[in-house]
């Protein structure tokens, strides 16, 4: 097997993770859901109105969360944070919200204005509790000892001082809510954290199979991970991991081809998604994928959305696309007449988006004037 195909597997495998959560990939942990809360000890508070945490009190409920100033996904979650604080406040609820960045750092962030808003930081995060611990000691009691890799990241301390739920701060409306009012099943999401924890390790498997060459062996796991899966979520993400991978290994039947043209049927009526899937899959047929009938159904779905879109620019990337499709096949004929109708669509394209259209048609001219058959290679 060739490296690019090699690669491309390896890609498979990080889309599939990505697809499947969202959450950062865990290491080892000595703090889990189920876990005893480490106590605070934060050198600096900005509100001085803010009650200071060290241990948590019996019956309420705190969400301890990481932050900083350079992460722009924690300062996109501060007024949700600010909302959930304001909605919860007569309910015990303390939102406490650390980095680990010296107090000057952050001070001076808190005077900038908030994107978007005539408020500075200051006043946009002044509902929750904001604070910031240079000497790390937080986050290595509750992030090093989760093993969480990534900010922004949540910790919702019920009312026992148990961690009941961990992850990322826009994702806790409902785990909140449900350990406000006592319905939270922490044993379920501990177990939903465990099987996480099994899907990625086995995909990591898979990929190292697969990225040496061990078709047969990666593909006996696709299957057992199939029949096994604990729920439809996983089952489904194990048969989209197949279905790409059979693609790739020149392995694909009937099942792999309906499945895709069941995709096609869902975008129509939306350019960019469908452009988006196409150019997907013609990144699997460039690294030596084998299409096969996808190539003619994917071609006939990018001309007819052609026809119906309303903006000129997505027409012309519809043909665009079409280009590279009968490249591929080396129907350079065909190739070079759909990025005539791409050009001529994007008349009123920047002078770049022109050049880079330009580009690809001298390029596609020069291989049916008799050049290198290899297909256009996407810029």
């Amino acid at each position: 097997m060739n490296s690019m195909k090699r690669y491309a597997l390896a890609l498979i495998c990080c889309a599939a993770t990505a697809a499947m959560t969202t959450r950062p990939a865990q290491a080892e942990a000595d703090l889990d859901v189920g876990s005893k809360a480490p106590s605070l000890d934060i050198a600096h508070y900005y509100e001085e109105g803010d009650a200071k945490v060290t241990d948590f009190k019996k019956g309420n409920v705190y969400v301890v969360e990481f932050w900083a100033t350079w992460c722009p996904p924690c300062v996109a979650s501060m007024p949700h944070l600010a909302e959930l604080q304001q909605k919860y406040r007569g309910d015990n609820v303390q939102i406490v919200s650390i980095s680990d960045e010296d107090e000057e750092t952050v001070s001076a962030k808190l005077k900038e204005p908030y994107p978007g808003k005539e408020e500075t930081f200051a006043v946009v995060t002044s509902p929750y509790t904001l604070t910031s611990d240079p000497d790390g000691s937080s986050h290595k009691d509750y992030m090093q000892a989760a093993g969480q890799n990534g900010i922004p990241a949540a910790f919702i301390v019920g009312k026992s001082g148990i961690v009941e739920w961990i992850g990322h701060p826009m994702e806790m409306d409902e785990p909140l809510a449900k350990v406000i009012n006592d319905s939270w099943d922490r044993d379920a999401f501990k177990l939903e954290r465990e099987q996480q924890k099994q899907f990625e390790e086995t995909l990591q498997q898979f990929a190292m199979l697969a990225g040496r060459g061990k078709i047969e062996e990666a593909g006996k796991i696709l299957e057992e991970q199939i029949a096994s899966a604990p729920n439809e979520e996983f089952k489904s993400n194990w048969i989209n991991i197949r279905h790409q991978f059979r693609l790739l290994t020149g392995t694909a039947v009937e099942e792999d081809f309906d499945h895709y043209r069941g995709q096609l049927k869902e975008l129509k009526g939306n350019p960019p998604a469908l452009l988006n899937f196409a150019m997907q899959l013609y990144g699997i047929g460039q690294n030596g994928g084998d299409l096969g009938p996808l190539v003619g159904d994917i071609t006939s779905a990018l001309k007819a959305e052609s026809e119906t879109a309303e903006v000129a620019e997505q027409k012309a990337a519809c043909f665009e696309v079409m280009a590279r499709y009968f490249a591929m096949e080396e129907d350079y004929k065909s190739a070079v007449d759909a990025q005539k109708k791409a050009l001529e669509l994007a008349e009123g394209a920047s002078s770049a988006q022109k050049r880079r259209l330009q580009l690809l048609l001298d390029e596609l001219q020069s291989k049916l004037e008799g050049g290198s058959d290899e297909a256009p290679v996407e810029e």
